[in-house]
């Protein structure tokens, strides 16, 4: 029933968004209040639905013709300030037709899709295992819905933005290699996102992209940076074992990598940038992923920090320069636990000494 009504009335949000709503609140695993038996299938029939949802709306929605845009509705500084008059659900004018046409209805089913996704009730293996499409095709409609959106209306709508960046952060974590295989268009659009979510004042926002940062960039050192820098016993083994070939997705995100070098360069100098010179209360989280960074860089890293030094007036310089001489001290070139740890706890010294200088 849902689903018919959620093609028959596509164009009525009035009608379709109570009904997704719904939808993000059932699948909602709050409290730990869906509790299966292991041998329950009622998990996997759960997240089925949610699926058939999510893909009758995509289908719909985006098959329909989308609003007049006007300009300056709200770019991508909405996010960073906290959203603003359109992140809290359209600024007026085309802003407001589009947020209550198109993203509200997109955002409630990337919420949806989060929740379903984190709620611990699938076991998602089961889809691949039995050839059953749920999986896929709700990733593919939710990843299509996203690219309809311009990166910049992504940016200014909050409500949106929160819906999508937490979905990547579940993405990364548990469905890497899904990202990983996208082809570049989608790939680089996702790594954009993330490296401009990193910047956004809202602490959910940027605690979200530093953890799906830190995961895409631990798959790709893992299963393909450490080879390259001759660190072979570093790399984890695929899916099956030791002598087993690399992970789904570990070839693909090769080819985007050394198509366009420089998107792991600008997410640590991000990183940095965020990290050294802004006061974010989640400096723990935008941390994590800035060894696995470092490891990737190579190089570029020396470079990174030769141009954090010469953004700085003058006489904060050498003390600069000094301080991020020390950030390796004693750190290893592995992403083991404890060497992870050892280097935040660097880079949190570091911090403090520049700025109690400066």
């Amino acid at each position: 029933m849902l689903r018919t009504r959620r093609m028959a009335w596509a164009d009525t949000p009035p009608l379709t968004t109570p009904l997704l709503k719904f939808v993000a609140e059932f699948c909602f695993n709050k409290s730990q209040r869906l509790t299966f038996d292991s041998s329950s299938p009622n998990g996997i029939l759960l997240f089925r639905e949610v699926s058939k949802v999510v893909v009758t709306y995509a289908n719909a929605v985006l098959a329909m013709a989308p609003p007049p845009q006007q300009s300056g509705q709200g770019g991508g500084s909405g996010t960073g300030q906290g959203g603003g008059g359109a992140g809290a659900g359209g600024g007026g004018g085309g802003g407001s037709a589009v947020y209550d046409t198109r993203y509200k209805g997109i955002w409630v089913c990337l919420l949806a899709l989060a929740r379903a996704l984190s709620g611990n009730y699938v076991n998602f293996g089961v889809f691949e295992l039995y050839g059953d499409p749920a999986l896929k095709d709700a990733l593919d409609a939710a990843l299509r819905m996203v690219l309809s959106v311009p990166l910049a209306d992504l940016l200014a709508f909050r409500k949106l933005a929160k819906a999508y960046f937490a979905l990547m952060e579940v993405l990364a974590a548990g469905h890497t290699g899904v990202l990983a295989a996208q082809d570049s268009r989608t790939f680089g659009f996702i790594m954009s996102s993330l490296e401009a979510g990193l910047k956004s004042l809202d602490v959910s926002i940027s605690s979200s992209c530093a953890s799906a940062v830190d995961n895409l960039a631990s798959f790709y050192w893992r299963h393909v940076g450490a080879v390259a820098a001759g660190q072979p016993d570093t790399v984890c083994v695929g899916l099956g074992g030791p002598g087993s070939g690399p992970p789904h997705g570990a070839a693909q995100m090769a080819a985007h990598i050394s198509s366009a070098p420089g998107l792991f360069p600008e997410l640590l100098r991000s990183l940095f940038e965020v990290v050294l010179f802004e006061e974010a209360s989640n400096q723990w989280s935008l941390s994590r992923p800035m060894l696995a960074l470092v490891l990737i860089c190579g190089h570029h890293y020396n470079e990174i920090k030769a141009g954090l030094i010469a953004s700085q007036p003058p006489e904060r310089q050498s003390a600069l320069s000094a301080c991020l001489g020390k950030l390796m001290v004693d750190v290893a070139p592995n992403l083991d636990p404890k060497n992870k740890d050892r280097f935040t706890q660097n880079l949190t010294v570091l911090r403090h000494e520049y700025r109690s200088k400066n």
